[in-house]
C-alpha cells in the first residue's frame, strides 16, 4: 500500500504525535478496510432480465465495477 491512506488519517486527525509513522494497528485498520470495499465491488450481484438488452447492461456494468475496483487499487497502491 501506498501512503493515500495516511494522508487521510491525518486530515481525520488521527495522527497526532508521530505524522511520519503510522500506528500499526490503524495502518492495519486501512488495509482491512479497503480490502473489504475491494471485495464488495468483486462480489457485487446485479438482477439479469432474460433479455439482450438487460444482458448487455449487466456486462457493461460488471466492467465498469472491474474498472473501480482497479482504481481504488490503483490509488491505495494495493497490490492484487
Amino acid at each position: 500500500m501506498n501512503n493515500r491512506y495516511q494522508d487521510l488519517a491525518r486530515e481525520a486527525g488521527l495522527l497526532v504525535h508521530n505524522p511520519e509513522r503510522m500506528p500499526t494497528k490503524l495502518q492495519k485498520f486501512a488495509e482491512l478496510l479497503i480490502q473489504e470495499c475491494i471485495t464488495k465491488i468483486e462480489t457485487h450481484r446485479i438482477p439479469v432480465g432474460n433479455s439482450a438488452a438487460g444482458e448487455m447492461a449487466c456486462e457493461w456494468t460488471y466492467a465498469a465495477l472491474k474498472e473501480i475496483r482497479d482504481d481504488i487499487k490503483e490509488h491505495f497502491g494495493v497490490e492484487s
